[in-house]
């Protein structure tokens, strides 16, 4: 029996609102995948870019969220001007605690994502 190779790449982006930490974590089969996906930055907020990234994300969306564009507009910004969309997945979350999420539909099965507190 032949058998493709499974490709997986799972983040999380989060903020405790009780202490104002952000944080985020990855893991993947890929080498290095920290050197890509994870961006945070005090008192700004936190991103994760992953599928086929594009690490243009990380420091571009904490310049936003750190001129308080929140997480749904500035994961909008981000994606509407990137033809490559389609490909990437995408997680934020502001100081506020709101987080915004996208999966391109160009994104292997199973891609998604979930938000929400807790």
């Amino acid at each position: 029996m032949n058998r493709a190779p499974c490709f997986s790449t799972f983040s999380i982006v989060a903020l405790d609102p009780d202490t104002g930490d952000l944080g985020v974590a990855t893991q993947s089969k890929y080498l290095a995948v920290g050197s890509v996906v994870p961006w945070a930055r005090f008192n700004a907020g936190a991103i994760a870019t992953q599928a086929w990234a594009n690490a243009s994300f990380g420091p571009r969306g904490l310049d936003l969220l750190e001129q308080d564009v929140g997480a749904i507009d500035t994961l909008e910004r981000l994606i509407e001007s990137d033809a490559g969309r389609q490909s990437r997945q995408v997680g934020v979350v502001d100081l506020d605690g709101t987080a915004a999420a996208f999966t391109g539909e160009e994104c292997q099965e199973w891609a998604g994502h979930v938000t929400g507190g807790g």
